[in-house]
């Protein structure tokens, strides 16, 4: 069943297109959505709903207009047309009877979209709970369980209706450890495109001793030393500082303004040739793939940086109107509130030839920051300063002493060149990402990296 009818996506089209609009897209959302919040051995939070919306945008040469309402009404949605073409200021030539082509994509594939009842639920999140309260030292647990299913349909002029069904469903773990006057944090969050089937293939028992570990070992490090350092970032999260220094910079959101130091850079070597990067939208079940972008266009794998050498860009329709870069199936919007803008999916380091053991004996002194925390980021420079959850003290090639308060300082641009060893162990791990058209699930990662050099700030 269709969430608007055809003829109605048509004739708001034509409107568009008559009042002078080169282009004109009807973006439709139904999103279901459940969030449940686990803290202090019980439900505290529980709640559910569903939101719906329709987008119209039209572009006119390099301007976009974009206004929304969750009505379905046809003189309401004529009306919104209407506001936003007399922006434009024009009138065009009557436009061609259009029929729409339904676009044909492969499905990226999904873990099983099954559902439990909130009692089962419930009982899965007390065993975490039980399992983390074993340590006398932890002083609390927060789970945040969150689950939504996202139907969306496209209609624009060029004749394309796309349509796709996305299931998300994600599991935030938080626990904080006390011990008199010491205090540590530990977070695992991952999420799939998918069901509960993800839930039930996580090792609960083995995630909750990481966390236990992570939060032992931080709560009696000892503080870390600051200065200029190599440091070994492990894989997953780690990869957080790529999606953020570098990744944003490769969106035509960015290069369109020359906001990004990249955005004159193709063809041109921007990293160490030790390192390839690519996003990638169609690997099956992780967080931030799609079979289709918001603006209908079946996704992709994007080589970003080949070698050290830039290769493409990230782009969006809009994008490529104003830079010429094409579009790579990655326009994405938190909902249909947003107009769509060009951002990341599964953005990831690829593998290299290196044992992670090589990586660590090729350190004579310096860091192993073994889980990445949260950060800031300058979008146009690529500055950036992001915490180390767990960290170790790197001598003579091995990893020695436990270390808290480290945090990672530098640039995207300089970092990138300074890569000169990535380790074989690629892994992934979910994430959200804000930026103009809102939060969206993204997905970060990369194998085990050695950083020849970099700014390392600590209370030592």
């Amino acid at each position: 069943m269709q969430l608007i009818q055809s003829n109605i996506a048509q004739d708001l089209i034509h409107e568009g297109l008559a009042h002078g609009a080169d282009f004109v897209e009807v973006y439709v959302e139904r999103t279901q959505n459940e969030a449940l919040v686990f803290t202090n051995s019980r439900a505290e939070d529980t709640q559910s709903g569903t939101i719906f919306g329709i987008g119209i945008r039209l572009i006119h040469g390099h301007q976009a207009l974009y206004g929304y309402t969750n009505s379905t009404e046809r003189e309401e949605l004529l009306r919104i047309t209407r506001l936003l073409a007399a922006r434009i200021g024009k009138t065009g030539a009557a436009p061609a009877p259009l029929n729409f082509e339904r676009q044909a994509y492969p499905k990226i594939p999904v873990l099983p979209d099954r559902d439990v009842d909130a009692k089962y639920k419930l009982s899965f999140l007390k065993n975490i709970d039980t399992i983390l309260r074993q340590d006398a030292r932890t002083s609390q647990v927060v789970l945040n369980f969150i689950k939504k299913k996202q139907l969306v349909e496209v209609y624009n002029s060029d004749g394309i209706f796309a349509t796709e069904e996305r299931p998300y469903i994600r599991l935030a773990h938080q626990l904080v450890m006390k011990d008199g006057g010491l205090q540590s944090q530990a977070f695992f969050g991952p999420g799939a495109i998918g069901g509960w089937e993800f839930m039930e293939k996580l090792d609960t028992r083995e995630n909750c001793e990481n966390l236990l570990r992570q939060a032992t070992t931080t709560l009696y490090a000892a503080p870390c030393p600051a200065g200029k350092m190599p440091v070994v970032i492990d894989n997953a999260f780690g990869g957080v500082i790529f999606h953020e220094a570098c990744g944003h910079l490769l969106e035509t959101t960015s290069v369109e303004k020359k906001a990004s130091v990249f955005w004159d850079k193709m063809g041109e070597q921007i990293a160490h040739r030790s390192l390839s990067a690519v996003d990638d939208g169609t690997i099956s079940g992780e967080w931030g793939s799609l079979s289709i972008d918001d603006e209908g266009m079946p996704t992709q794998k994007t080589k970003l940086i080949e070698n050290g050498i830039l290769r493409n860009f990230i782009a969006d329709r809009l994008g490529e109107i104003k830079t010429g870069h094409k579009r790579t199936g990655s326009a994405r919007r938190q909902s249909y509130k947003f107009a769509p803008a060009s951002r990341m999916r599964n953005t990831f380091i690829e593998r290299g030839p290196h044992e992670f053991s090589e990586l660590i004996a090729s350190v004579p002194s310096g860091l192993y920051a073994k889980k990445m925390g949260g950060g800031s980021v300058d979008p146009s420079t690529g500055q950036f300063n992001f915490s180390v959850q767990e960290a170790y003290l790197i001598k003579d090639g091995k990893i020695t002493t436990p270390v808290k308060g480290a945090t990672l300082i530098g640039t995207g641009p300089e970092v990138m060149t300074k890569i000169s060893m990535v380790g074989k162990d690629l892994a992934l791990m979910a994430g959200m990402c804000g930026s103009v058209s809102g939060s969206i699930p993204t997905t970060v990662g990369q194998p085990p990296i050695k950083v020849d050099e970099i700014l390392v700030g600590g209370e030592a």
